[in-house]
């Protein structure tokens, strides 16, 4: 079991949580409703074709903002990880 979930079970429940309610946050902040999710979606698509491409850059630039910090350390722990000798 440990090894399926990935950690101890009540860590990987608590993790789970934790990203759960982020994700539900930030759903919630570009207007998704649990209870409606397909008419959700659909309406934040129609929202962000309506707003044309300030919308691309907006998302460009908060993923360029990201990734000078996640990139850099992906590519250290990948390093770290790597297997050793032949």
């Amino acid at each position: 079991m440990h090894r399926f979930l990935g950690g101890p079970p009540l860590a990987v429940l608590g993790r789970l949580v934790m990203l759960s309610i982020l994700v539900g946050v930030i759903l919630a902040a570009i207007g998704l409703d649990p209870w409606n999710i397909v008419e959700s979606v659909r309406a934040l698509i129609v929202h962000v074709w309506r707003m044309g491409f300030d919308v691309v850059r907006w998302l460009w630039r908060y993923f360029l903002l990201g990734a000078v910090i996640v990139v850099p350390i992906w590519f250290l722990v990948r390093l770290t990880k790597a297997p050793r000798g032949g």
